[in-house]
């Protein structure tokens, strides 16, 4: 995962699949979007458990694909921040997605006073964001068709 292939696969799918193929990445890049984690250590202490060692190798490979960049003001390993680029903030839609998938599915008496907040923000207009989003789904997909036929 994040290891880029020397060719590239011809598939959306199976090129976003190595490039979020491992349920880590996707992990650190919620703890830098939506937790507002910037440090090592930070994303360390998640409830996950991440190793030391498979946060180090996720974060240089987040780094060679563009998706986060160091900030060191100070030249020094403290110092050391991550930043997410505009390319990393292009998965928020996918990391949205997955928690929308799966938020009926968590206990909640597992979930922080923010996460709960979250959810609950998310649910107020789900039904109507659910429908909108499949139709123009949908729609989407129809007019592929429709151009195919054409």
């Amino acid at each position: 995962p994040l290891i880029m292939k020397t060719t590239k696969p011809t598939c959306a799918i199976a090129y976003s699949t190595d490039l979020f193929g491992d349920k880590w990445s996707l992990l650190i890049l919620r703890d830098f979007i939506l937790h507002k984690k910037t440090r090592f250590k930070e994303v360390i202490a998640s409830k996950e458990k991440i190793s030391t060692n498979i946060l180090s190798n996720r974060l240089k490979a987040l780094l060679n694909e563009g998706f986060i960049r160091i900030l060191n003001p100070n030249g020094t390993k403290k110092s050391r921040q991550y930043i997410v680029t505009e390319k990393g903030l292009l998965a928020l839609p996918i990391i949205i997605e997955f928690y929308l998938f799966s938020i009926n599915f968590i206990d909640e008496s597992q979930l922080n006073d923010s996460q709960k907040i979250i959810k609950e923000e998310l649910l107020k207009d789900r039904i109507l964001f659910e429908k909108q989003r499949k139709e123009s789904y949908l729609n989407f997909i129809n007019g592929l068709h429709i151009k195919k036929a054409a």
